[in-house]
């Protein structure tokens, strides 16, 4: 059972703008490759618009931690978001792919403002010892979001066509990005610090505390390392995906965005779990049973021919997905300092996105040049071969209880 009492009205407030501006965002993200296509990009071309537009995040986002920890996660975000609205008007009257590469770029903007924030936010409203169950809890809560978003953009792109999806995803982000400008004005975080000014020395300092941290040898730095690794894996296949659904298999795009349902309806009933094993044994449980079960989905996948092996296909991704996202967020958010986690998101996942960048292209590549599956086989053996460090280096040292003063 679901316990929302561990969520502020704040938190409340928070996820349901989160959850209908990444409703629009899922209506169109996992069908972008085919409607590249159709705009008269071949396979190789969409490699490169992902590889192109994920250089751009790259910059935006170190810079968009920074701000979220100076100015406050609530401003971070409804700044974001008014980028967010520029990148999905743009998008809407882009005519051909090479103008669709500049709007997908433009929409990278809240993500750089918005991902970093996001976690950071949750950490700031919630204790250590019940973190790992609310990171589950707003997990669950968020896969709302795959369950309507994937399908409701399948079947409008496939019924009115993809500029028609475009105006319905174009104003439910509008809708999102007005609530989270009013929560910006109205409301505070609990844990929120002084706004302070955005000089070039407090971001000299910040870069250096947390480089520190991912040079340092310790837990964090292994995160990095199985980060990289991993996203360099799962960036050759994730964009090929649909193109691999529609072209080699022949799904529909309704079966398709289908699939993003069902990854979210299995995701729901994993991360309150995680969040539980988290808080008793450790994150390294979690996250390693997740690889596990994310490298027996790539499995399936390999040798699926028809729908309902893709349908489990996808179950399994949000089974294993569901057991580490949650546990992930909860061991950064406790060998990080606080007001160091906006930065430290923004560092991390740039620091991962400059690793992972040209990995869209690559796997492109390796489709065209030796088999459409070769991406998707170097994905899952990563994830296997994953299991091995997140066991074995992702252990927290236990804290030294602090004696009680002697009575006099």
């Amino acid at each position: 059972m679901l316990k929302l009492s561990l969520l502020t009205p704040l938190m409340r407030w928070f996820l349901f703008a989160m959850i209908l501006a990444n409703i629009a965002g899922t209506m169109t993200n996992m069908l972008m490759p085919i409607y590249l296509t159709e705009l008269g990009a071949s396979v190789q071309q969409v490699g490169l618009v992902f590889t192109l537009t994920s250089a751009f995040i790259l910059v935006l986002q170190i810079m968009g931690g920074w701000i979220s920890d100076s100015i406050g996660r609530l401003r971070a975000i409804a700044i974001g978001s008014i980028g967010g609205v520029l990148g999905f008007v743009f998008m809407l009257v882009a005519p051909t792919w090479q103008w669709m590469l500049l709007a997908l770029a433009v929409n990278q903007i809240p993500y750089a403002l918005v991902g970093p924030s996001f976690s950071a936010f949750i950490a700031e409203n919630s204790s250590e010892e019940n973190r790992g169950r609310v990171y589950g809890l707003t997990d669950t809560l968020y896969q709302i979001v795959g369950v309507v978003g994937p399908p409701l953009g399948g079947y409008l792109a496939g019924q009115y066509g993809f500029k028609f999806m475009l105006l319905i995803a174009t104003l439910f982000y509008s809708a999102a990005a007005g609530l989270r400008i009013w929560m910006a004005r109205t409301m505070r975080s609990a844990g929120e610090r002084p706004a302070e000014k955005l000089t070039l020395a407090s971001f000299k300092h910040s870069l250096g505390l947390i480089l520190g941290l991912l040079l340092g040898g310790g837990v964090v730095t292994w995160i990095l390392i199985t980060d990289g690794v991993r996203d360099v894996a799962f960036r050759l296949s994730g964009e090929l995906e649909p193109l691999y659904l529609e072209q080699v298999i022949g799904l529909s795009l309704a079966e398709i965005g289908l699939l993003g349902s069902i990854f979210s309806i299995a995701m729901m009933f994993m991360p309150v779990f995680s969040g539980r094993l988290a808080d008793r044994y450790g994150e390294r449980l979690p996250i390693s049973l997740g690889f596990l079960v994310v490298f027996a989905a790539f499995a399936v996948f390999l040798v699926g021919r028809a729908f309902p092996a893709f349908a489990l296909t996808w179950v399994l991704f949000g089974i294993g997905v569901g057991l580490f996202s949650p546990a992930y967020q909860s061991l950064i958010s406790k060998v990080v300092p606080q007001h160091l986690l906006g930065t430290f998101n923004g560092i991390f996942f740039s620091s991962l996105g400059f690793i992972s960048l040209p990995a869209p292209f690559i796997g492109a590549l390796l489709w065209e040049r030796f088999d459409p599956r070769l991406p998707f086989l170097i994905t899952a053996i990563v994830s296997l071969v994953t299991v091995i460090p997140a066991w074995l280096k992702f252990k927290l040292p236990k804290k030294t209880p602090v004696p009680a003063a002697a009575a006099p």
